[in-house]
């Protein structure tokens, strides 16, 4: 039988070849602390890491949908507290604005209200990260315009958003509506926040209508009409209030749900995908003497090949 006259070298040189790639991928282990880098260092399991880093892209989302709508309840909440005390407020007005008050008194409630309402369309247009959160689905222009008459007093706010409001996924298969139109006169849909047919609540109208009661000095429509419709407007306030404080539950408790999940997933991935580095430095020390034995086997083998073919 012949053998090729560069079988031995060639040979030498496979073999060196295959050290020096499994030390190559051994240092990279060791560096990266990742076992897979590339499909075909494990197909089955790049399969299952590439989808395990896809569910935990998606918890990432999840994460962050919470994040702003919690954000969006905080800026909420302020709003509606701040609401809250110029609801109060006018109840105590209405409430002191008796027969026994002067006329420069009540003028002098009146012109408090009239700030009163400003700041409560000021209110209504709240903003989170550019976008009114309370026009529906009409975030780009503020839901409340403010009306005046040529004197300066307030005659009229005028809704311009509308009654829709958009559903935020938290979670696979679960969304969420945050937001609260600022006024539904519809009959059904979300409950407006200053403005609800349904219960009796349109604050900036009753307001307008104490401001005008005080103005004229009628304190008795102030006594029999002003002071129910405002109790109207503290209820459904207090209503959207207990429900921001519902909402803003459901949300911390969604994000340790979604950390929590992204967690596993990443422990998982690198149960799956990560390197056991002390077995790795091990395998690369013995990679390592194996290579150098094969150098120093090689020179010999070579040696030996060359005094084979001068003596044939």
């Amino acid at each position: 039988m012949r053998i090729a006259g560069t079988s031995y070298s060639d040979g030498l040189v496979n073999q060196l070849n295959q050290l020096s790639a499994q030390q190559y991928q051994l240092q990279n282990q060791i560096s990266t602390g990742q076992r897979i880098q590339k499909p075909e260092d494990d197909p089955a399991s790049m399969a299952q890491a590439l989808a395990l880093q896809a569910n935990s892209s998606r918890e990432s989302q999840y994460a962050q949908n919470i994040s702003n709508l919690q954000t969006g309840a905080d800026v909420a909440y302020s709003a509606l507290q701040q609401l809250k005390g110029i609801s109060d407020r006018a109840g105590e007005i209405a409430t002191n604005a008796d027969g026994a008050k002067t006329p420069l008194e009540l003028q002098t409630f009146a012109d408090e209200v009239k700030g009163m309402i400003e700041h409560a369309v000021q209110l209504g247009n709240a903003q989170n990260a550019g976008r009114y959160i309370f026009a529906g689905t009409r975030t780009d222009a503020p839901p409340f315009v403010i009306n005046t008459d040529a004197t300066g007093k307030v005659t009229g706010v005028t809704y311009q958003g509308n009654l829709a409001v958009s559903e935020t996924e938290i979670a696979s298969g679960t969304k969420i509506a945050a937001d609260s139109p600022g006024q539904n006169n519809s009959g059904s849909g979300p409950r407006g926040l200053l403005v609800d047919s349904r219960f009796g609540a349109d604050l900036f109208n009753h307001l307008i209508s104490l401001q005008q009661n005080l103005t004229d000095h009628n304190t008795d429509a102030i006594a029999k009409i002003n002071h129910a419709a405002l109790a109207k407007d503290e209820e459904n306030l207090i209503y959207h209030i207990s429900n921001n404080g519902v909402l803003q539950t459901r949300l911390n408790s969604a994000a340790t749900a979604a950390s929590n999940r992204k967690n596993d997933l990443q422990q998982s991935l690198s149960k799956l995908a990560g390197a056991d580095v002390t077995q790795a430095i091990t395998d690369l020390t013995q990679a390592q003497s194996t290579y150098k034995a094969a150098l120093a086997s090689s020179s010999v083998l070579l040696q030996l090949q060359q005094s084979v073919l001068q003596y044939l």
